[in-house]
């Protein structure tokens, strides 16, 4: 088979399925509301992280130049780190140009053929792809199940073990069970590693933070810079002994140009006005809490919604009509989707006119309640 002929079968094989997916440029601003992107706070267009960015990159240029091991490591790389690790109560941060590299680095430096990774069955594609590329012994456990972690750490006793989860999970919109999770793994010696990109923000410092395990040496947080921050990039936050070892072995921070000027000025703007504004996060809790009980489906632990979607093309059609709307939503379909159901995707941010929110919700309540 020649490699058109293979990728005119994928693209029908996809196309009959319903999860084609097209690119869709938009401009700086269309006059649709936005319930489909990240920026949960609204802080990407704060005038002072607007203010920040722009300054940066005036006074640095547009890259950091070269990694951060040869001169790509900036004063404000620094200062990100410093005020992200102050934020969070964390010992040290470390900042890399994506919230994916993030993921690589923890897993890939942390994690060989001799080690072990307990993974939750509901972990984010980056740190799949991690354990894929490190090469460890994997155990997926059933999602939040504390019991199968604590059996998967018991039968391979004194085998150096990292288990992963999310502080947030971004497609059921459930909570981790952290202080738990922290438990046994303290008891095993095992390392948790929690991806906070879901909960930075949206619960403030995040909810290791909230739950008493900030700064604990067997906890390790990685975080983005690219939802609640309005920017783009990612950290990894905990003890230094560990961010010195991703420093000198992790393949995506050596090998990589640093964060750039603009990006890395605007999260620690964005991370300022987050700490000083706390009722952004009980404007996110009201309207996601109300918009759930509207559609009669759970209320998620994070910023966004999922409303189920009896198919992949009932989830697309529900998306069209509300884009004809002038409401903006996102789509969950398969494989991004780790039970397989096609759901809308609606995020309550803060950053949203309350005028329009009240229009875009009349609207979704219209258009899911047809779908059903």
């Amino acid at each position: 088979m020649s490699w058109q002929s293979w990728l005119d079968e994928a693209a029908t094989a996809r196309e009959e399925a319903g999860l084609t997916r097209r690119l869709r440029p938009r401009g700086p601003d269309d006059g649709v509301v936005d319930l489909a992107g990240n920026d949960y706070l609204g802080l990407a267009g704060h005038p002072e992280v607007r203010r920040a960015a722009a300054d940066a990159a005036l006074l640095w240029g547009g890259g950091a130049g070269a990694s951060r091991l040869v001169t790509g490591t900036l004063t404000l790389h620094s200062e990100l780190e410093t005020e992200l690790a102050d934020w969070l109560g964390q010992p040290g941060a470390l900042a890399f140009s994506t919230g994916y590299h993030a993921n690589l680095s923890v897993v890939g430096a942390l994690a060989d053929r001799t080690a072990h990774v307990i993974s939750d069955a509901h972990i984010h594609a980056s740190l799949i792809d991690a354990v894929r590329l490190s090469r460890a012994q994997l155990t997926v456990v059933p999602h939040n199940n504390v019991a199968a972690v604590h059996a998967a750490l018991a039968a391979r006793p004194g085998v150096r073990t990292l288990v992963l989860a999310e502080s947030v999970y971004s497609v059921l919109g459930d909570e981790a069970p952290l202080a738990e999770l922290a438990e046994v793994c303290a008891t095993f010696g095992a390392l948790l590693v929690v991806d906070e990109a879901h909960g930075v923000g949206v619960h403030g410092p995040g909810l290791v933070h909230r739950h008493g395990l900030a700064g604990r040496p067997h906890v390790l947080v990685t975080a983005t810079l690219s939802k609640s921050l309005g920017s783009q990039g990612g950290a990894v936050l905990g003890p230094r002994a560990v961010l010195d070892h991703l420093i000198n072995t992790a393949r995506p921070f050596i090998f990589d140009t640093g964060l750039a000027p603009a990006s890395a000025a605007a999260a620690l703007a964005a991370a300022r006005v987050a700490r000083s504004r706390p009722d952004l996060a009980d404007t996110i809790r009201a309207r996601v809490t109300g918009l759930a009980h509207t559609l009669g489906v759970p209320a998620p632990a994070g910023a966004v919604l999922s409303v189920p979607m009896p198919s992949p093309e009932a989830a697309v059609g529900a998306q069209a009509d509300l884009f004809a709307e002038g409401v903006r939503v996102g789509c969950f379909r398969p494989p991004s989707v780790p039970d397989g159901v096609s759901r809308l995707r609606i995020t309550a941010g803060a950053g949203v006119a309350e005028e329009d929110w009240e229009r875009a919700t009349k609207a979704i309540d219209t258009v899911v309640g047809e779908v059903r």
